[in-house]
């Protein structure tokens, strides 16, 4: 009975060792492996952005404020890269400056500046922007979106873009303008007015249009009319083209010419004064 207890005994113990040892083991295993992770955690990289959706009008650049992480055990140089529709234009700067690359030492972080400029033609709507951060183990990318605004635009100028002229003094002159709908929305309703020297006058034909569409041109007339006796030298006229989201002017410099009738009648006036001043002096000089 004695040695059947003893043995019962020495292999309890043995049980409860082995347990113990496995457990203990069990233990340390879980204890590195979580360690491990959370070391591998602590190595990544990560490149990130602040705002991910920017709203613009076509004119105005899109700013983005991304931030760039170095986990890596090691120093690394990044190329960064947007893929933008053609037309385009892509920046990067650091502090103010412009850049293609950063060069990241092991656990740094890096605020880069992300411009991108609408094409000039480009349509009102959302666009995604991928930017990636480009190095010889890793490839990182934040995506980004862009959301053109429709917006409104309109020119009045001559098909010569010149804008000056001469008129003679009690005449009309025509005038060609063009006028051009340069931004990405429709334009309804454009009249046309003047802002004229004292008794000019100056009309259009047709002196409304309806709806101009977005890169739509259309020519225009304007008749000037300078009343007589008007005298020589430069007058600025001011035609303008309007509607009730955006206007246009065009800024004329006419040069105002006498007439050859007019002229010709001064030096006559100038010869008559003459002949007078010489008849009274042949007839009361010598008294």
């Amino acid at each position: 009975m004695i040695a059947k207890y003893t043995c019962s005994r020495q292999n309890c113990l043995r049980s409860y060792f082995c347990s113990f040892f496995c457990l203990s083991v069990f233990v340390i295993c879980f204890t590195l492996s979580s360690q491990a992770q959370q070391g591998d955690g602590k190595r990544k990289s990560t490149f990130t952005a602040r705002l991910m959706n920017i709203e613009a009008a076509v004119k105005d650049p899109f700013r983005y404020s991304t931030s760039l992480h170095n986990g890596s055990g090691h120093t690394d140089i990044y190329e960064l890269k947007a893929d933008a529709p053609d037309g385009w234009i892509k920046t990067f700067r650091t502090e103010g400056t412009q850049v293609a690359a950063v060069k990241l030492d092991s656990g740094k972080t890096q605020e880069i500046s992300v411009e991108i400029t609408a094409a000039p033609e480009a349509k009102p709507g959302k666009y995604n922007i991928p930017v990636s951060a480009i190095s010889n183990g890793d490839t990182l990318r934040v995506e980004l979106e862009a959301v053109v605004k429709g917006n409104y635009g309109l020119e009045l100028t001559t098909p010569t873009g010149r804008l000056s002229d001469d008129i003679t003094e009690g005449r009309s002159k025509q005038v060609q303008l063009v006028v051009k709908n340069t931004g990405t929305l429709p334009l309804d309703a454009v009249e046309f007015s003047s802002q004229t020297p004292t008794q000019w006058s100056a009309t259009f034909e047709p002196s409304k249009i309806e709806r101009l569409d977005p890169g739509q041109t259309m020519d225009i007339k304007a008749t000037l009319s300078v009343p007589d006796k008007t005298i020589a030298g430069d007058y600025v006229t001011t035609l303008t083209a309007r509607n009730s989201s955006t206007t246009s002017n065009a800024v004329f410099r006419m040069t105002v010419k006498t007439s050859l009738l007019s002229g010709w009648l001064g030096i006559l006036v100038i010869l008559l004064a003459l002949g007078i001043v010489y008849y009274l002096i042949r007839k009361y000089g010598r008294r």
